[in-house]
Formats: structure tokens, C-alpha cells, sequence
């Protein structure tokens, strides 16, 4: 792992931040995000000065779907790679499932990358305690996520992390409390 971990380090040195620059909805629900042409526009040259490629597939394993990013080191062809779950069922208001699904795929493609690499495609609002507004947790995403947990596909505890930063009604938080 030396060669790809060498070569990922320089890369890193010399990859900049990527800035958000495409912007989706509209409204109070409008909001930023660095899509994948920017990603990779700013990437693939790095990539290839480094001796670095990637790939991205997915694969069914122990009932889930995964989205599996797979960085590889040219030359010695050392990996490493990293899976994300997909939730196949999850629909999106005005989308059929299909859509739903590529939607899903785009959004996962982008985080996969970003993680495996370690860009930042975000200002850290972690570092400097810069605090926002917490949103309301949409109902229909909620009922969906209770579902998941009768159903045994997350845990209590993952959902509560997924809900972490949002308000709850005082419905939803007596359903939780339930749990």
C-alpha cells in the first residue's frame, strides 16, 4: 500500500478545495452542491499526474445494494476502496423509481469520490463553531426511516444520527422516544 498511499498523500497536497457551484430547487428549498463534472475536472489531471484512477461500481452484497469507489494506484496496482448503501426503495416527490435510483447514484458517486480522496468540496463549518438554524425533518423522510427501523434495516441508533441536527414535532419525538 506504500506506492497508492504516497501517491494519494501528494495528491491531497496539491488538490484545491472544490467550491459548490451548481445550484438545485428552488425557493426556501434551494440549495448548493459541486457536481460531478467539477469534481472531475478539477481531479482528473491530479489523478493521472499522480498515477491515481478510480472507479466506481456497484454490487449487491448481504441483501443491500452498495455503491463500492475503488482508488487504485496505476503502477502497482494497489486499492483500497470504500462502500456506500443504497436505499433501492426510497422515492423522490416527482420522481419515478428509476429516477429516484440515478438520483441516488449521482449523490452517492459524488460523496464516494469526495471521501476516498478527501476533498472538500464544502466550507468547515465544523472547525470555527459556526452554528445554523436547525430545519424541521420532513414527515414523509421520517415515516420512512421508523419504517426502516420496524423492518430491521437500520438500526434505532442510525436513525437517530441521520435525524441529528433537524427539529422534530412533538409527534415525531414521542414516536422516537417510543422506539
Amino acid at each position: 500500500m506504500k506506492n497508492l498511499f504516497k501517491a494519494l498523500a501528494e495528491f491531497q497536497q496539491e488538490v484545491p478545495v472544490i467550491f459548490k457551484g451548481t445550484t438545485a430547487g428552488s425557493g426556501n428549498f434551494a440549495y448548493q452542491y459541486t457536481d460531478l463534472p467539477a469534481i472531475f475536472k478539477v481531479i482528473n489531471p491530479l489523478l493521472q499526474k499522480h498515477g491515481l484512477g478510480f472507479t466506481q461500481i456497484t454490487e449487491f452484497k448481504d441483501g443491500h445494494d452498495y455503491l463500492v469507489t475503488i482508488l487504485f494506484h496505476v503502477e502497482s496496482g494497489q486499492t483500497m476502496e470504500t462502500r456506500l448503501r443504497l436505499m433501492p426503495d426510497v422515492e423522490l416527490k416527482g420522481q419515478n423509481i428509476f429516477q429516484s435510483y440515478g438520483s441516488q447514484l449521482t449523490y452517492f458517486r459524488r460523496y464516494g469520490i469526495s471521501q476516498i480522496l478527501g476533498l472538500v468540496t464544502d466550507k468547515d463549518t465544523d472547525a470555527v463553531g459556526e452554528t445554523t438554524k436547525k430545519k424541521p425533518f420532513p414527515n414523509e423522510r421520517f415515516e420512512t426511516g421508523m419504517n426502516m427501523v420496524f423492518k430491521g434495516e437500520i438500526t434505532k441508533d442510525q436513525f437517530i444520527k441521520a435525524i441529528n441536527g433537524f427539529t422534530l414535532t412533538p409527534e415525531q419525538t414521542k414516536q422516537i422516544e417510543a422506539l
